[in-house]
């Protein structure tokens, strides 16, 4: 049985809610074990405690700190971004024809007009940003916009309107935020335990503190292992999300074909963009860092990659004709 847009979209959710789930309490877990290394010890008759107020409370902390970050993200990322990707707003007499199609994609997604960013440069890219669709805003190169179609427009710009619509941009704010946690919170752990590494063996060592040598054990290879587990977990996220904005474009235009043609041109361009780097990537319709090296006709995907083949983009988008 073909897969409808209805049926991918319920279907990318739901794999992105998972691996949320799955995220929350593995950073969880993380924070717990690592207040449970730093705080247990012998109390004064010789066991061995832990204090589990202790690791709670990093555990808490840890939380906080994430939590703040993610709202200095929300509320600041948005022009952030755009002076990192050196776009600047247009107003309607600039690009009518732009207008005109992004303003149809709001009415038939029921949300309201985005900003509209152009790009000056040759290369062939867009991204969208914005908390929700009532701070959204949609960015598009200069060589994108002079090479397309209407109907390639319509598909490209209505794949950005769909990562608003669900948003996307909410969850990779998240996702983002929250590998850096992992990776700052591990990278602390790991530099207490060089500093201190050699008098807590000592000590464990005079006084047979076995379970606290075997909890440091699991927590420093952990501590080494998280970052890479939650880069992994944040880049299978964003190529879900990508399949589901594909899916709602399609929703959008009822033309498969024009988003088609897009991502065929787009992934056939290897102009550099200007500002793109390894943190700003997972935004834009294709990785600009790795395009000019993807090829089209190969499906194969790594673990690492943020965006899903271009080929399986197609090949799904095609089954929806």
């Amino acid at each position: 049985m073909a897969e409808t847009f209805h049926t991918l979209i319920a279907k990318n959710k739901r794999n992105s809610f998972i691996l949320m789930t799955l995220f929350m309490i593995f950073f969880v877990g993380l924070g717990l074990l690592i207040g449970t290394v730093w705080g247990s010890g012998e109390d004064r008759s010789g066991e061995y405690q832990v204090n589990w107020h202790f690791s709670i409370m990093i555990a808490v902390i840890a939380g906080g700190i994430a939590f703040l970050l993610t709202l200095l993200s929300f509320y600041g990322g948005h022009s952030v971004l755009m002076a990192v990707s050196g776009a600047r707003e247009i107003r309607k007499s600039d690009d009518p024809q732009l207008f005109n199609v992004i303003e149809e994609l709001a009415i038939a997604a029921g949300q309201p007009m985005p900003k509209i960013y152009v790009m000056d440069t040759a290369a062939m890219n867009a991204f969208a940003t914005g908390r929700d669709p009532q701070h959204a805003s949609v960015a598009i190169t200069a060589g994108l916009r002079q090479k397309l179609t209407r109907d390639e427009l319509q598909g490209v710009m209505a794949h950005e309107m769909s990562h608003v619509r669900h948003y996307d941009i909410r969850y990779a704010t998240l996702m983002a935020v929250m590998v850096g946690c992992v990776v700052m919170l591990s990278d602390i752990f790991l530099r207490s335990m060089i500093f201190s590494g050699g008098r807590r063996s000592r000590r464990d060592s005079n006084s047979g503190g076995g379970a606290q040598a075997i909890l440091m054990v699991i927590a420093l290879i952990l501590a080494i292992l998280s970052p890479i587990l939650a880069k992994i977990i944040q880049m299978a996220l964003s190529r879900q999300r990508e399949y589901l904005a594909d899916a709602g474009a399609v929703e959008l235009t009822r033309n498969p074909e024009g988003l088609c043609s897009a991502l065929q041109k787009i992934s056939s361009d290897a102009t550099p963009l200007p500002g793109a780097n390894r943190a700003t990537a997972p935004m834009y319709i294709i990785n600009p860092v790795m395009a000019a090296a993807d090829d089209e006709n190969d499906e194969s995907s790594s673990i690492f990659d943020t965006h899903p083949p271009v080929s399986a983009r197609i090949k799904r988008l095609r089954q929806l004709m």
